[in-house]
């Protein structure tokens, strides 16, 4: 399939200090791209540039093989991380100038306004001011006007991190619905979030990307057997966690915050059995022995070497 976005030796410098350093991708038409990444690392940089609010220092951006110009601007949907709103508009009004605004004439503004009102589940509050809006309804308001155009490509900076749990659930289950319709390239620095929708992954950490590719393939690049225990809080018990990262069959061992040890394993089945022989012949209580494969969350911390 041939790539809707090509990004080449991208840079963005402010005051002599690079921003973003030189970052190439490739994405297809069709795919939810998850921008990932801590705070700082050049995320909400190349969506400004990939938007074309930004120049970029060096690099070229190419959409369907021809540099952005001014006409892309109308194949594209942009929300920002901290959306701003005419707070005196209705959301009907506010959408009704924003289709405007994409060239759309009266009738067909209306028409296309009214039907992202009812999609985003804001036709209801339609009629209200957007200055008594939630900071959820304010989110779907930003996605409705990114969307009301039909661009061809959405970008979405942060679009769930200031968020109550459930503004952040409704937020994720239309980026999924979305996710069908359109291509999609959205930022974050909560993993969950990108593991859940997303079909490819970018990681950036200090202006530079990190890794890069589709879920599948960075799991498979990065996968290792893992195996997290916890032990009731007696003694010999705490003893015996901290000597199992001398065994032959770990690779790694790590505590976490809750009291239990994170073990990246070289073998699964012989280190399952070892561990839970050694156990039941120590009379060590196990509280929690749960065997898998490392998520998406210890492949960023593997990628960008944290």
């Amino acid at each position: 399939m041939p790539s809707l976005l090509q990004v080449s030796g991208l840079h963005k410098v402010f005051n002599g200090q690079p921003s973003v350093d030189g970052i190439s991708f490739n994405m297809e038409q069709g795919r939810c791209v998850a921008l990932l990444g801590p705070n700082g690392a050049g995320k909400t940089t190349t969506l400004r540039m990939l938007a074309g609010l930004l120049n970029p220092s060096r690099g070229r951006i190419l959409f369907e093989g021809k540099l952005i110009g001014k006409d892309y601007r109308k194949q594209i949907g942009y929300l920002p991380q901290s959306p701003s709103f005419y707070n005196w508009m209705t959301g009907e009004e506010y959408l009704l100038f924003a289709s405007r605004l994409s060239g759309m004439g009266r009738k067909e503004a209306a028409g296309r306004a009214e039907a992202m009102l009812e999609r985003m589940g804001l036709k209801d509050a339609a009629k209200r001011r957007i200055g008594g809006y939630s900071g959820g309804m304010k989110q779907r308001l930003g996605l409705a006007q990114a969307l009301v155009h039909a661009p061809r490509l959405l970008l979405l900076d942060e679009p769930v991190s200031a968020l109550d749990p459930i503004g952040r659930r409704e937020i994720m289950e239309l980026l999924r619905e979305i996710g069908r319709e359109t291509s999609v390239i959205f930022s974050t620095h909560v993993l969950h979030d990108a593991e859940e929708v997303c079909d490819d992954i970018i990681m950036m950490n200090h202006g530079v990307i990190a890794e890069q590719g589709s879920l599948s393939s960075l799991r498979a690049k990065y996968n290792r057997p893992v195996i997290t225990l916890r032990v009731e809080q007696r003694k010999e018990a705490l003893l015996w966690l901290e000597t199992l990262n001398t065994r032959s069959y770990i690779h790694e061992s790590r505590m976490e915050g809750d009291g239990s040890v994170f073990l990246k394993v070289e073998d699964m089945e012989a280190a399952r059995s070892a561990i839970l022989r050694e156990a039941a012949d120590r009379g060590i209580p196990l509280m929690r022995f749960e065997a898998g494969s490392l998520s998406l969350e210890d492949v960023f911390m593997e990628a960008v070497g944290v």
